[in-house]
């Protein structure tokens, strides 16, 4: 239980709390934004299986792999690439959380 509060925490009430302190005078388009990071989910589609609960999808996935990290913290430099940035990195602690969880390496 505290696995599942963990990561869907760090995916849905972490972004809206990051929009709200953050970015006052934009807080719906951002928290929108930070919430639309879980888009990066769609490699799993080429997995098999499709979901497997006791998979660490960090660098299983393409777009989990440590490449794409490199290329999500280098979003944070740009100025319109940043909230995007943000977002996917959000993305990437929570499924590292989830890794830790299930005993999962992170190689």
């Amino acid at each position: 239980m505290l696995r599942f509060l963990m990561h869907y925490g760090i995916h849905f009430l972490v972004p809206i709390g990051i929009a709200y302190f953050f970015f006052k005078e934009h807080r719906l388009k951002v928290a929108i934004i930070l919430l639309a990071g879980i888009v990066i989910d769609v490699d799993h589609l080429f997995a098999n299986p499709i979901f497997d609960p006791m998979r660490c999808s960090i660098n299983f996935h393409p777009l989990h792999s440590y490449w794409a990290v490199l290329i999500y913290v280098l979003m944070l430099f740009i100025k319109k690439t940043r909230v995007w940035g943000i977002a996917f990195l959000i993305h990437i602690i929570a499924d590292m959380v989830d890794c830790l969880f299930i005993g999962g390496n992170l190689d």
